[in-house]
């Protein structure tokens, strides 16, 4: 965009300007409805998650045995919804007020196996396509023990094949380790921005790294041209891929569960707020998608992005969505939060989901490393910046939002009611000496 053209574009959308200056904002969408009238937008319904929730359970006896990790879960990839009464009190006192509801943390930052959200749907994704193949090789039927996908008939299948994703980072983990495990040969292009320990630790699963001194955009449309040029590629395309966004709602009726198991109730007079780190979008849409399908209209999303990579607020506000990048209104997408490090959001993750993500807040680099310590002194529990560090500020966000609140009919008196979940997405896996970096 040229500076015309930016010009004319803050005059129609003034918020526009807020992101241009890096400042901190927060946008609740006008228009956000019902599941009902939304349903349309996504092209996708729930017996579609519950599709993708039972191809996971057949897999389970595969995954118990190729990663011990997951004997203690029976097979599922599923992570711990934690309370976390002092970060509590930190936002209570961060935010003036008497109260603000009940904090938890949903701990996909600890997720098996690769140890961040993407094990959701990065995962899954490779299980489908695998599923695919050793079906129409005749190797397996869908009524087989899947732990016969460890065999070496099945292996050597597979290894005819080749997987190839763009990623800064958590999602080349979660399929590289995946894919490799199978015995397919596998190839992670990766951003400029990406962790060097993500790319050793790829490496030593025995996965081909591809690095790029460019950012996310440039690392995924690398990798597509790659595999488009060989028709034994499949190229796992993070923009787009509903198979991808269905891994990632299975997390809703997980979720719900959880909530059951512990008598957490949620309807009209307990409203659920879920905090999202947002990058591309796929993540966040999916597990979005699956919280609106579990708990209905009782559940508002908020999707948390830096103020140096506002893609999906841009995206989204704009009604853009994939045809405006935040380098077009000059921010220059680099961030600590590598995980976010987005410069132009999942067009599909946008429309379809844009009438039920009910706000947007960006959080600058300073703000979300604060917060990344002030989880791991009160409740220790380390995470990626871009995991929770940068979502652990909405319930502050949203309490102090009087207008957003009356428009759902909560009144500041009954902020009590309210039940938060601050998604963690990613940090497991982070080296000790990393770490250590962050708090410092």
């Amino acid at each position: 965009m040229n500076q015309s053209e930016i010009e004319q574009l803050v005059s129609r959308y003034p918020l526009v300007q807020q992101l241009i200056q890096l400042q901190e904002t927060c946008w609740f969408n006008p228009a956000v409805t019902d599941l009902k009238t939304a349903l349309p937008d996504v092209g996708l319904d729930a017996n579609d998650v519950k599709a993708a929730s039972d191809r996971l359970s057949r897999f389970a006896p595969y995954l118990m045995q190729a990663f011990p990790d997951t004997r203690a879960s029976q097979g599922i990839i599923e992570s711990p919804l934690t309370p976390v009464s002092q970060l509590q009190q930190r936002l209570i006192a961060e935010s003036g007020l008497a109260a603000i509801g009940t904090v938890y943390l949903k701990q996909d930052s600890h997720l098996p196996i690769s140890g961040s959200i993407k094990a959701r749907g990065g995962i899954y994704q490779v299980l489908t396509h695998a599923e695919k193949l050793a079906l129409q090789a005749g190797l397996l039927k869908l009524s087989d023990d899947y732990s016969k996908l460890l065999s070496e008939e099945c292996r050597a299948l597979f290894a005819r094949h080749r997987i190839a994703v763009g990623s800064t980072g958590n999602l080349g983990l979660s399929i590289g380790i995946m894919s490799a495990k199978l015995g397919f040969d596998v190839t992670v292009h990766m951003s400029a921005d990406a962790r060097e320990w993500k790319k050793r630790k790829l490496r030593a699963h025995g996965v081909t790294v591809v690095e790029y001194e460019q950012d996310y955009g440039v690392a995924v449309a690398q990798g597509r041209a790659a595999a488009e040029s060989d028709p034994d590629c499949f190229f796992i395309d993070d923009e787009n891929s509903k198979t991808l966004f269905l891994g990632y709602a299975v997390a809703g009726e997980r979720l719900k569960a959880q909530f059951d198991e512990q008598g957490i109730v949620v309807d009209a007079e307990h409203p659920l707020f879920v905090y999202l780190p947002c990058g591309v979008g796929g993540g966040s849409g999916g597990v979005g998608f699956g919280l609106k399908l579990a708990f209905g209209d009782h559940v508002h999303c908020i999707f948390v992005e830096p103020t140096h990579s506002p893609a999906m607020l841009l995206g989204v506000h704009t009604g853009l969505h994939d045809e405006i990048c935040v380098q077009d209104i000059g921010v220059d997408n680099k961030t600590a939060a590598d995980g976010l490090a987005v410069g132009r959001p999942s067009g599909f993750v946008g429309r379809a989901m844009q009438r039920l993500i009910d706000g947007y807040y960006t959080i600058s680099d300073e703000h979300m490393l604060r917060w990344l310590k002030a989880l791991d002194s009160s409740e220790h529990i380390r995470v990626e910046p871009s995991a929770a560090a940068a979502a652990v500020y909405g319930p502050v966000v949203v309490s102090q939002h009087k207008d957003y609140l009356r428009s759902l009919d909560v009144d500041m008196d009954r902020l009590a009611d309210c039940t938060h979940v601050i998604w963690a997405t990613g940090g497991g896996m982070v080296p000790a000496d990393e770490m250590g970096k962050y708090l410092a």
